[in-house]
């Protein structure tokens, strides 16, 4: 039987360490590679979005916050994930797990709440384009941001302030590679019913209800783009929705599956390798399809491209 441990400061991961040296090697490999390009993706993108004033839009607006955002998001997980692999069962103490939930929670939910501000940008564009200037004003951009990244910031002190009030057991073993909130309960003694409650309240208010909102939001553009007369004019409205759209489907759909499914259906295993699809493997998709499947930034890439050749 284990006892309650009010004392307990630090956890340890059991992330990967049950693999063997070279498999891990290989993972590191392959998450740093993975890593590097996501952050020199971002980079990439906030920078043409600034220099260049043709994208100078809320949607690129927008665009640049969620990839600052994104980086945040990942350096909050995979660099002590990427420490693990090389090292397992390092230490953690239980306020540098607490520091690493809150910031991984708050990016998050920002990210989140930002893929609705995008939506509703296209909304506009296409819904209610003669208003859109005065819509999507500069102000207006900066406070939908500032809410997301707001919400975020309250979200994650609720399930912080939830989660860390609990007392744990002696079971310090986070059957993880990062502090998440369904990890942490199950080592906790006392009765998690309340701690439950507020992650599935939580859960809904940020994945269902945005996931909500997007879908309406596209019926809605979906049905004014099927009443353009031209052929061009329908294909590029539905150009400047595709980006969006596609990573709205991959960050809801891998978030949705861990936060929304019953608890009895929770594999730890799965859950896992869900977890490195949304924490390693999705940021990396925000610049990639971004940068392949949006003419403006790639015309954008080329103008920069041109005038460093050109100066050197």
């Amino acid at each position: 039987m284990l006892k309650p441990n009010s004392t307990m400061i630090e956890f340890l991961f059991e992330g990967f360490s049950n693999f063997g040296r070279q498999p891990r090697l290989v993972l590191f490999v392959v998450f740093l590679t993975l890593y590097l390009l996501t952050l020199s993706g971002n980079i990439i993108i906030v920078t043409i979005i600034h220099l260049d004033r043709h994208l100078h839009t809320p949607m690129y607006f927008f665009l640049s916050f969620l990839s600052i955002s994104e980086t945040f998001y990942t350096v909050a997980i995979i660099p002590r994930m990427l420490s693990d692999l090389l090292s397992p069962h390092q230490p953690i103490a239980i306020q540098g797990c607490a520091t690493q939930l809150f910031f991984y929670l708050t990016f998050g939910i920002n990210n989140c709440f930002l893929l609705i501000a995008m939506g509703y940008d296209r909304y506009v564009a296409i819904c209610n384009p003669l208003r859109y200037s005065v819509i999507m004003s500069k102000r207006a951009c900066v406070q939908l941001a500032s809410g997301s990244l707001g919400i975020g910031l309250g979200m994650a002190i609720v399930q912080v302030t939830s989660v860390f009030s609990l007392t744990f057991c002696d079971n310090f073993v986070i059957s993880h590679f990062f502090c998440d909130v369904r990890p942490l309960l199950k080592l906790a003694c006392a009765d998690t019913v309340i701690n439950e409650i507020i992650t599935f309240v939580v859960s809904v208010c940020v994945l269902v209800l945005p996931m909500g909102l997007v879908f309406i939001s596209y019926v809605l553009i979906i049905t004014t783009i099927l009443k353009i007369a031209s052929a061009d004019g329908r294909k590029k409205a539905f150009a400047t929705c595709a980006s969006h759209i596609t990573v709205v489907i991959i960050h809801y759909g891998c978030s949705s599956i861990i936060y929304l499914k019953p608890k009895s259906q929770s594999s730890l295993g799965q859950d896992r390798l869900i977890s490195v699809t949304y924490t390693v493997i999705t940021p990396l998709l925000n610049p990639v399809v971004y940068s392949l499947r949006n003419k403006e930034v790639k015309d954008a890439l080329c103008r920069a491209m041109g005038r460093k050749s050109f100066s050197l």
